[in-house]
């Protein structure tokens, strides 16, 4: 959400603000200011009504008992047509508060000044490389690397026709020691960000209801991205079946037919919704939702290691084959908790040189770029990406995406701070990152680690969690 009192302040700003992330978007200010002028004309007119139905409201009874009852009925005459003005107004209020509402939700985030302007990737400006790719001969695929490798019941370890017969394409069933790959891989970057850069570990729930993702900014622009864990199918399949029925029983029973889609109706609207997370990013940064802290308490700093569940719906016909884009993924997440832009800034150079460290600890070569206006996500101001070096594809695939997004979700779950007590409460700002994608990282290091005979060298700081093994080695 936006603060409409800047946006009415100050609209071309607004304006040339979202017309970098989009030409045209801009024109989304008129809109606002058109609801907002009729929010605030509603506003009035109750007001001004209110006023006028309480003082004749008590001039009613001082008429009757002077047995003025030409006087009575004039007052009460102004009394209900107040009310009927208010009545009135409060509908107009409610509409023109929803279209605003509605407008200001599914408005993409102001990018920074120093954000270079793009329409899509090409518009990204690379800031930094780190190690050089190592030369491989005719390097594999990693999916034909793990498939090639046999667990020791003699199953792939990268086990993808398995996955597809129990839950369709984009799933993937990793076992034996590609597993314990994985599961070190997240046990090394939880080590890494808890007891060298600080940040608290959190187990979150991985089911969460709208409020949440409204908060954080996946609803409800994104909602085709996201899996739905209701108990029950969408309300145009109950109609559907419920008329169906009840017409095959007895195609006249008109009534029962609207009872029951209307008993349906409510059933659906009361339902208690669920979402799987997209991202821990919902769950850790909505930890703060709805709290006024201390700010001596901040920055706060979480992280977490949690399955990620993603439709995709946007990425037909991309990385069909392989880790690369799974429906269900883990990653460990970073969020940061700060006062201002100024901290903000400086802690997502932080941020994002923690999860570099991942990547200089696994000796894995990396580039970082900065995105542009057109490709950066809807609740960021600024974003880096970090983007891994994969050999069989000769060139560079994201692996982690950190945000500074002011406090545009803040305002979305009111979470506030207290920089003393007495002082007025400011909404803190808040970071996300990625420290990192668990599964593009075991991609990385299965190609980057590749030999020729098919195996896998285990990079030296994941020996200690796969018990001193230094090779994957090939059947």
């Amino acid at each position: 959400m936006f603060d409409i009192r800047a946006i009415r302040d100050n609209p071309d700003a607004f304006r040339a603000a979202w017309n970098r992330r989009k030409p045209g978007l801009g024109d989304s200010v008129d809109e606002i200011l058109r609801h907002d002028s009729a929010l605030r004309k509603a506003v009035t007119d109750k007001q001004d009504a209110e006023k006028v139905r309480n003082e004749n409201s008590k001039l009613i009874g001082r008429a009757k008992a002077e047995k003025n009852e030409d006087e009575a009925a004039r007052l009460m005459a102004l009394v209900a047509e107040a009310k009927s003005t208010i009545e009135t107004a409060g509908e107009q209020e409610a509409a023109a508060k929803a279209l605003l509402d509605d407008l200001l939700m599914g408005l993409p985030n102001l990018p920074l000044a120093e954000v270079p302007l793009g329409s899509d990737e090409e518009g990204n400006e690379e800031q930094h490389r780190w190690g050089e790719p190592k030369r491989i001969n005719n390097p594999k695929d990693h999916a034909d690397l793990g498939e090639a490798l046999k667990s020791d019941l003699g199953f792939s370890q990268m086990d993808f026709d398995s996955a597809v017969k129990m839950s369709g394409a984009r799933f993937v069933a990793l076992r034996g020691k590609l597993a314990r790959m994985e599961r070190a891989l997240a046990a090394f970057m939880l080590d890494l960000q808890t007891e060298e850069h600080g940040y608290e570990e959190v187990s979150p729930p991985l089911l969460v209801r709208d409020e949440a993702l409204f908060g954080t900014g996946q609803l409800p622009k994104f909602k085709e991205d996201l899996f739905n864990a209701s108990s029950v199918v969408d309300i145009d399949t109950w109609k559907r079946g419920a008329e169906i029925k009840l017409k095959v029983g007895n195609l006249n029973d008109v009534a029962s037919v609207s009872e029951v889609l209307s008993d349906i109706t409510e059933q659906l609207n009361n339902r208690d919704v669920r979402w799987l997370i997209p991202t821990a990013e919902v769950p850790l940064t909505n930890l703060v939702r709805e709290q006024i802290l201390d700010a001596s308490r901040l920055p706060l700093r979480f992280t977490a290691h949690t399955p990620c569940f993603r439709s995709e719906a946007g990425s037909a016909g991309r990385d069909t084959k392989g880790m690369i884009r799974l429906h269900q993924f883990n990653k460990v997440e970073l969020v940061s908790i700060v006062e201002n832009e100024e901290a903000g800034l400086a802690e997502l150079e932080r941020m994002t040189g923690c999860a570099e460290e991942v990547l200089k600890r696994l000796n894995l070569p990396f580039r970082r770029m900065l995105l542009c206006t057109g490709d950066m996500g809807a609740g960021a101001r600024k974003t880096y990406d970090l983007e891994v070096w994969i050999p069989s594809q000769n060139t560079y695939r994201e692996i982690s995406s950190c945000s500074y997004c002011g406090d545009f979700q803040a305002r979305r779950m009111d979470a506030r701070f207290r920089k003393e007590a007495g002082a007025k409460p400011e909404f803190v700002h808040t970071l996300n990152g990625s420290g990192l994608a668990v599964g593009r990282t075991l991609v990385a290091v299965i190609e980057n680690y590749q030999n020729e005979d098919g195996s896998i060298t285990v990079p030296d700081v994941l020996r200690p969690y796969m018990g001193g093994l230094e090779v994957i080695a090939a059947s």
